[in-house]
């Protein structure tokens, strides 16, 4: 049986019905959609959406800056006058 990783969860039926009433008894909390008692979607609040995508935005930069830490080496030293 696959894990339900959220405290609410609907049905897809349920949540074709009243997608609006099942948010507000969330508050503010992830939905999880179930087709067959299996979540086949998280309802994710668009505050929670915002802050995975700055924290996924935080780790590509944070990879890049090993990336570029890494190449280092290769870099040609230069002073701002002769920019």
């Amino acid at each position: 049986m696959e894990a339900v990783l959220s405290h609410y969860s609907a049905s897809i039926s349920e949540f074709k019905r009243n997608p609006s009433r099942l948010i507000e008894a969330a508050g503010g909390e992830t939905i999880a959609i179930l087709n067959h008692n299996k979540p086949t979607a998280y309802l994710v609040p668009a505050d929670t959406y915002a802050a995975l995508s700055e924290v996924l935005e935080d780790i590509e930069l944070g990879r890049l800056i090993e990336e570029r830490l890494s190449e280092k080496s290769k870099a040609v030293k230069v002073s701002l006058d002769e920019l």
